[in-house]
């Protein structure tokens, strides 16, 4: 029976010997995953149980990341949770401060997930992983409390969607790119509950950065996942290996429930529009919004490649008069990456902030929330209304290099004006 790579990964984590779309399914999971927000009701529920123990103290990761460094009282509360239940459970994989990042970004770094993965997450952009071909995503707290005591978790066989990408990129067009106008053309609900699968000679091209920021997106599509399947990219990425792994890749009689494919010779930089990220307009068209922040960073574009770009284009400048500039690298090692390469340098001297790993003002939790009637442009992946602060605040999503152009100009801005 043909099969997608999603399809495979879940069928080899169960007993099964065939699933179908629809079917409802028990499987083995290879890694579990709670932040700073959800992993404290996990955890309470976990202890109500009669189980003393986790069901594997390596497969288990614990990230402080939304509010850390801890923002006020109720956050330090919530870290301190999962510091000591890190150190009763003996959990391995527990990143205190000092050596966190942003969970999506980390995991991948520390080659914690690898392709073939079964990987579930207590927060919704656990899809991420899916960029190295395994099948990663979010669940509640009460599911992750169940996972802590037997590795285990229930999954609904989701219905496949291939996006196949063709043509070329244009300079200032990645992986953000790609996902905003895709979500643009399918809506935030095209993917409701489907395994998006990302396939085509651009995406060969993307670099692993641009791949798992488009992974990252899928969640803002309505997808319980997005794929792709393993390449020389992917195997470099991972190398070397800390433990044995499998690739999958789909069949090519595999069913898909719709193929949608897309030539991108002539895509410009996109922009998703408050607020949603479906709402995507080309970045000359929004000429003349003109916003007060900037935030570079997030689990979508937070990773080196991605401050590389922005710090290309900031080098020598300065940013708008009175414009706010936030610049967040994703876990402690980009930060170190971006200090030596002299990045750090050229985003304060062109009058931005540079701050330590944090989801922060991606989720209006602190480092940059906004107040009544402010806009921003952010390279993160969401702009619901009051996703940033106020109900009334304004959020444009970009990529980084439309990011740190607008910085400089005060309005949204297309890079080749500058560069």
């Amino acid at each position: 029976m043909p099969y997608t790579i999603a399809e495979k990964i879940l069928l080899a984590h169960t007993s099964k010997k065939e699933i179908h779309p629809g079917e409802f399914i028990e499987a083995k999971v290879d890694l579990a995953l709670g932040n700073d927000i959800t992993a404290p009701l996990a955890i309470e529920e976990f202890k109500k149980s009669r189980f003393s123990k986790v069901f594997d103290r390596n497969r288990i990761v614990l990230v402080p990341d939304h509010f850390a460094p801890a923002k006020d009282l109720k956050s330090a509360n919530q870290c301190k949770i999962l510091a000591d239940f890190s150190q009763e459970q003996k959990i391995k994989n527990y990143f205190e401060v000092g050596c966190m990042g942003i969970e999506h970004v980390l995991l991948p770094e520390q080659k914690l997930v690898l392709p073939g993965d079964l990987v579930i997450g207590a927060d919704s952009h656990t899809c991420t992983y899916g960029a190295l071909g395994c099948y990663a995503t979010g669940i509640g707290s009460t599911d992750l409390a169940r996972a802590f005591i037997d590795g285990r978790s229930w999954f609904k066989v989701p219905e496949s969607l291939k996006f196949v990408y063709k043509g070329k990129l244009n300079k200032w067009v990645g992986g953000k790119d790609l996902i905003l106008f895709t979500i643009g053309k399918i809506g935030v609900d095209g993917a409701l509950y489907k395994a998006m699968e990302f396939t085509g000679p651009v995406i060969r091209q993307l670099g692993m950065d641009d791949r798992f920021t488009m992974s990252n997106m899928a969640i803002e599509a309505g997808a319980r996942t997005g794929l792709m399947q393993p390449d020389e990219k992917t195997l470099e990425f991972i190398r070397p290996a800390p433990r044995k792994y499998k690739v999958y890749h789909s069949d090519r009689d595999a069913v898909y429930e719709k193929v949608y494919e897309y030539n991108i010779t002539k895509l410009q930089p996109q922009v998703a529009c408050p607020h949603l990220p479906s709402n995507v307009k080309s970045v000359d068209a929004l000429k003349k919004i003109k916003i007060d922040q900037v935030v570079i960073g997030s689990c979508a574009n937070g990773r080196i490649s991605d401050l590389r770009t922005a710090a290309k284009i900031l080098k020598g400048r300065k940013i708008k008069l009175g414009l706010k500039l936030i610049v967040i690298p994703a876990t402690q090692k980009i930060y170190l990456e971006a200090a030596s390469e002299g990045l750090a340098e050229i985003f304060v001297k062109a009058g931005g902030v540079f701050s330590s790993p944090t989801c922060g003002p991606c989720l209006g939790g602190h480092v940059g929330i906004l107040t009544e009637g402010e806009v921003c442009l952010a390279t993160t992946n969401r702009n619901f209304i009051g996703r940033m602060g106020h109900p009334k605040s304004f959020v444009y999503l970009s990529n980084p290099a439309v990011a740190a152009a607008s910085a400089i100009k005060g309005r949204i801005t297309h890079p080749e004006e500058l560069v």
